[in-house]
């Protein structure tokens, strides 16, 4: 029996501490942000169709998209931003799910989707069950203005574009409390690993 996980949480909460101990343990991770990354490279259907709805000027020299320019019209224009996840989202989909069909072939029983924003995109169809990794908002807050040295001020309007980490955990099917030590991720992970029975 073949079974998707959903690992999602909030910006800076760790899911990439998180991810990183599942791939330790032998199993397949694919990640959406690396996903969204390839399907703009140029050559990709998406590429393509993103120079032609937002102007070739987004282009740096080596035909790569300017995403610091790209990003800078979309985080302020709510329509532009909906274009362009109506360009991104199904070719990362599409992306996702031939990694997920590839690994399946591969004979693998258990295939963990890491996707960041898996409620606000709607995306919980991909996936059997959901791992949350939490953080409460203040060491969320704290760790994104470390992490990227953004203003408690911009640190808040990302944290604030997503759905709250509160309402997640409740979306949840199972909770990973990443305020401790590595030790104890990977701790509450193994155990969510012996109760879902996957070895």
């Amino acid at each position: 029996m073949a079974l998707v996980i959903g690992v999602t949480g909030g910006i800076a909460t760790g899911k990439s501490t998180v991810s990183a101990l599942i791939k330790e343990q032998g199993f397949t991770v694919i990640d959406a942000d690396i996903a969204a990354r390839q399907v703009v490279e140029p050559g990709e259907v998406a590429h393509q169709q993103i120079i032609e709805n937002f102007g070739i000027d987004l282009l740096l020299e080596n035909g790569q998209i300017n995403r610091q320019k790209l990003g800078s019209i979309v985080f302020h224009d709510e329509e532009k931003r909906q274009l362009l996840n109506s360009i991104v989202h199904p070719e990362v989909r599409k992306k996702m799910n031939d990694e997920k069909q590839a690994a399946f072939e591969r004979g693998e029983q258990v295939i963990f989707l890491d996707i960041p924003l898996l409620f606000e995109s709607k995306l919980t169809a991909m996936v059997e069950k959901i791992i949350v990794v939490y953080v409460d908002e203040q060491t969320q807050l704290s760790r994104l203005m470390n992490r990227n040295g953004l203003s408690k001020e911009d640190a808040l309007s990302r944290i604030q574009s997503q759905i709250s980490i509160e309402e997640k955990v409740k979306l949840g099917d199972a909770i990973i409390d990443n305020r401790g030590s590595i030790e104890d991720t990977k701790h509450q992970l193994l155990a969510i690993f012996e109760k879902w029975n996957i070895q």
